[in-house]
């Protein structure tokens, strides 16, 4: 598929997106890697447009420019920030109590201490994702080692089997103490995240280095 029809395509995505204003977002595609620009006025709107691009079929890549321009009346103060922050992650039951450390400056909130799970981390920057005056979010989150766990790559290897998003017999697994090392080629920007996601639920993963390449 050309990087023209890819463009056309990542731009009809985005004006189908209800929960976008496509008129704001500019895209450039070469070869396959998309690249968006432009403002928005939330940070969870900014996620979503990165989230239609990946859908699109021939998007390899995305370089994501996108601003945060909060209208006046929206915008809040850091410490305000910082504290609904806090409330947020403390009443989410997925999230350990007092494991998470935030800081806020001029709306980037950074997300600060230790895990026991990948899926810990995603969970908490969505739930500050949404608050209103966040312009960025920096996860800095790191996952506590635990005891090593035997055959993490045959385990690993066995969930990419089961997924039938997953072309498993074109990903190579390897496993370095916690660190997880896929290889390989994948159909599709989603194909990727998914074999990397299977990587990160295998019990005490720490890290995983996805070296795997959109055909």
């Amino acid at each position: 598929m050309s990087d023209l029809l890819i463009r056309q395509d990542v731009l009809t995505e985005l004006e189908f997106e209800p929960s976008v204003n496509a008129a704001n977002i500019g895209v450039a595609v070469e070869n396959g890697v998309a690249t968006l620009t432009g403002h928005v006025e939330s940070y969870v709107e900014k996620a979503v447009a990165e989230a239609a691009a990946r859908r699109v079929t021939g998007v390899r890549a995305i370089a994501e420019h996108i601003e945060v321009r909060y209208p006046e009346r929206k915008k809040r103060a850091d410490d305000e920030i910082a504290a609904r922050a806090l409330d947020i992650i403390s009443w989410d039951t997925a999230l350990p109590d007092g494991a998470i450390d935030v800081k806020v400056e001029r709306g980037c909130v950074t997300l600060s201490g230790e895990v026991r799970w990948h899926f810990q981390r995603l969970a908490a920057e969505a739930a500050v994702n949404k608050l209103g005056g966040v312009t960025e979010v920096r996860n800095l989150l790191t996952i506590r080692p635990t005891a090593q766990v035997p055959d993490i790559k045959g385990r690993i290897e066995r969930a990419l089997a089961r997924n039938a998003e997953v072309e498993a017999e074109a990903i190579r697994v390897a496993v370095s103490g916690h660190t997880v090392t896929l290889e390989g080629t994948v159909h599709g920007v989603k194909e990727r995240q998914v074999a990397e996601y299977a990587a990160w639920s295998a019990p005490s993963v720490t890290a995983v280095d996805n070296r795997l390449t959109v055909a």
